[in-house]
């Protein structure tokens, strides 16, 4: 998952980017609103995180120019501005959700998970393939009851595996979804996670397959 933070304080936009890269999220940080038009059309995004009182260009301005253009990817409001009409205000220039400063991290990480969730169509906190079963909230991976030891990286490969098992995964859908600006991940990185992944499955009764020339899939039917 792919979020794009713009928030134009240092301190909190940093924070922020490495918070959610410690939850295994690909997170580019904008300090102003100006360059998010730009940013939003030259990369897909699956979350943004949106300051209001930003330099130059309000958030509020900047959501509304995106929905006018008709970019629909979901907005998280993070803003000092707890009145009723400023939230009222948010949500009708396109807002999808709220959260006044100063907020605790667990809360905004739970906040990105729904996000998450509501992306691949899941009811429920957790990802079931086969015998695995992927713990969004702490964020940790079962086969048949027991944990499986994965980093961080290969846990985010595996989730987009488990959202879409069955189906064939592109490596460049992989690096687009987990590789911020500033993060030297390629689509040779992603066949070294994805030969480690092998190496954790083995013995689970899923794998992992290569779909010459397409990507890979995750089989939990006719793992050996």
């Amino acid at each position: 998952m792919r979020v794009l933070v713009i928030e134009d304080d240092a301190t909190l936009g940093s924070a922020l980017q490495e918070f959610l890269a410690g939850q295994g999220y690909a997170v580019d940080w904008l300090k102003d609103g100006e360059h998010v038009p730009g940013a939003v059309s030259a990369q897909s995004y699956d979350l943004l995180l949106l300051d209001l009182n930003l330099p130059g260009i309000s958030g509020l301005d900047v959501l509304r120019q995106l929905r006018r253009e008709g970019e629909q990817v979901p907005v998280l409001v993070l803003t000092a501005r707890d009145a009723v009409e400023d939230r009222v205000a948010g949500l009708d220039a396109g807002a999808d959700d709220y959260v006044t400063k100063p907020f605790e991290l667990a809360e905004l990480a739970a906040r990105v998970r729904a996000f998450a969730r509501r992306r691949t169509g899941q009811a429920q906190p957790q990802l079931e393939a086969g015998p695995l079963v992927f713990d969004t909230v702490n964020r940790e991976v079962r086969a048949s009851g027991r944990r499986l030891a994965l980093s961080v990286r290969e846990l985010s490969v595996l989730e987009m595996l488990m959202g879409r098992a069955g189906r064939v995964v592109t490596k460049r859908q992989i690096v687009n979804s987990l590789s911020a600006w500033d993060a030297d991940f390629s689509e040779n990185a992603v066949e070294v996670y994805v030969y480690r992944l092998r190496k954790r499955l083995e013995g689970t009764g899923a794998s992992i397959q290569t779909v010459r020339g397409f990507g890979y899939l995750l089989d939990v039917e006719n793992a050996s």
